[in-house]
Parts: C-alpha cells; sequence; structure tokens
C-alpha cells in the first residue's frame, strides 16, 4: 500500500453513483411497492452497500482499513432507471472515493441480484465519482503573487563546517513543492544576537522567516529565547500540532520546543533542527499554514 504515515487527519467525504436500468415499468413497480419476491430490494441494498463500505480494503489491495465515520444511500427513481447515490465521511489520513464508489457497486449488485428472477434485461452502468473533499487538495491557498522565505539554519558545528546541513534543505525543498519560493537560505550560528538580527533584516522582505535548530534543552539551543521577545503574536496552535504530529511518531518529540509567532505580516517558524524533526514539522503544518497570509491581509476566507 502507499505509504500514508506522513499525511495528518483531516475531514474527508466522497460521493459516487451506479446507475441501474430495469427492462419494463412492471419492475419499477414491484420495487416501489416493495412486492419483490427476495425482499425490500431498497433496504436491503442500502444493508449491503454499508456492509460493503466498511470492508473495501478486503476487496480492494491498495485500499488502507479506514475508519467510516457516516455512510448514506439515496435512490433517484426517473423512467426504468434507479440512480443510487452512496456518500461517506471520514476523519483520516486519506480519502474515501473507492470505498463510495465500492458501495454504490454492492448496492447496484444487489439491487440486480433481488431483481433478476422478475427481469432478466437489467444493466448496471455509469459508476463513478462525482465529488470528494478534503486533504491537501481542498486546503490549497492561492496568492496572487509567489509567498517569499527565509530559511536560516542554526547550528554552530554546521556553520563551522564540521557537519554536512540537511534540515534546511528539507525545509527548502518543501517550501518549493508547496510554491514557496526560497529568496534566501543561510547557516548561522547558534546565537541570540545573530538570530534576532536575521529575523528583524528578514521579515521585512520576506513573508515566511523559518529557522531549524536550537529547539533543544541544551543550553546552546537558543532559538526560541531569542525569537520569542521579537513576536508580536504567538501562535501556539501551530505549535501543538507540530509536537503533535512529531509525538504520534517518535515520543522524543515532546522534548522540543518549536516556535510560532507572527512579527507584522511575516510568519516567524522555529522548528527542530534534526533531519526527520525538520521532515515531519513541514509535513505536521503545511500548505494549510499559509492560510495565515490571508487572515494577515484581513481576508478571512476559506481560500480554498
Amino acid at each position: 500500500m502507499v505509504d500514508i504515515t506522513h499525511k495528518i487527519n483531516t475531514l474527508r467525504s466522497a460521493t459516487a453513483t451506479a446507475i441501474v436500468k430495469v427492462s419494463q415499468q412492471a419492475t419499477i413497480d414491484a420495487v416501489v411497492n416493495n412486492l419483490v419476491p427476495k425482499g425490500n430490494v431498497m433496504e436491503m441494498a442500502k444493508t449491503a452497500g454499508l456492509f460493503a463500505v466498511k470492508n473495501t480494503h478486503l476487496s480492494i489491495p491498495d485500499c488502507h482499513p479506514i475508519p467510516i465515520e457516516f455512510t448514506s444511500v439515496e435512490y433517484k427513481i426517473e423512467g426504468l432507471t434507479i440512480e443510487i447515490i452512496f456518500r461517506v465521511k471520514t476523519v483520516y489520513k486519506t480519502g474515501v472515493e473507492v470505498e463510495a464508489m465500492h458501495g454504490a457497486s454492492i448496492v447496484a449488485l444487489t439491487m440486480y441480484d433481488m431483481l433478476k428472477p422478475i427481469d432478466k434485461e437489467i444493466e448496471i452502468s455509469t459508476i463513478k465519482l462525482i465529488n470528494k473533499e478534503g486533504g491537501k487538495s481542498s486546503f490549497k491557498n492561492r496568492f496572487p503573487t509567489t509567498i517569499k522565505a527565509a530559511v536560516f539554519v542554526c547550528s554552530d558545528s554546521i556553520f563551522a563546517g564540521d557537519k554536512e546541513d540537511r534540515s534546511g534543505k528539507i525545509i527548502v525543498e518543501k517550501l518549493e513543492s508547496y510554491g514557496v519560493e526560497t529568496a534566501h537560505y543561510e547557516i548561522i550560528p547558534d546565537e541570540v544576537d545573530i538570530i534576532q538580527e536575521r529575523t528583524k533584516a528578514y521579515a521585512k522582505e520576506n513573508q515566511l522567516v523559518i529557522f531549524t535548530g536550537g529547539t533543544g534543552l541544551s543550553p546552546r539551543d537558543v532559538t526560541p529565547e531569542a525569537l520569542a521577545p521579537l513576536l508580536e503574536s504567538r501562535i501556539p496552535g501551530i505549535e501543538e500540532a507540530v509536537r503533535n504530529y512529531g509525538q504520534q511518531r517518535m515520543p522524543y518529540a515532546m522534548l522540543s520546543r518549536t516556535v510560532a509567532g507572527t512579527l507584522g505580516k511575516t510568519l516567524v517558524l522555529a522548528l527542530p533542527g534534526s533531519t526527520n524533526g525538520a521532515r515531519e514539522s513541514m509535513d505536521a503544518i503545511f500548505p494549510h499554514v499559509l492560510h495565515v497570509f490571508h487572515i494577515l491581509k484581513g481576508n478571512n476566507h476559506d481560500a480554498k
């Protein structure tokens, strides 16, 4: 199966349809009036669909087992066709499109099985997805101009040339994948004066300033202490999102001191300096954190 361990839970929904076409009005009348020998076609088919959608991963090899938190089945009858409308919702890391189509398919097949004794020319057609929501695609922000970022790697050892930077490069790559331009990238020593000077200088030119490193518990890790006096507003929700995401994957993440806040109309972030810490922190909050720039501009809309 596709690796989804890096994703976050969001509300996801999907709606799929299937068409059952019968050959005579008498079949439709039997369905509507509950006169089919095998029983109530709509209720039996609905029940089959509800069972099926919860077990999609047992039928489709690449589907993940996911919590199904809502399903609904509706029918629309027009002439000799019965349209099945199947909706599914979950709060999880991956979507429910296949689950919705699987449910609609099984409803249609159940109807076929129940109606074949009275109608030998039933057709099933047009099984398709008509809508899906949730995941990163639903939280994609659009801006009239490209967001620019400055990325700073805070590390005495990397600054001295004793180690190679990896976390900063990961952040730059992640930003590029979300359409954010890294206008400045620099390795600096983990010193309060330098961190503060860079923050004040580059916050004027960039909408996003990211520091990686210096957020641990060592006395030499001073990035949070350097940034705290400069920030006009802390955003604890971002900090908690990073910590919570990290702790679900590595219990030591609780020891990191992530910082998030604003300076003017610039978002300032201090992320862990480890390779995995930087990667996971970006996965935890991007791209949806970019919505902050709509809020800072006074345009707090859905921004999809």
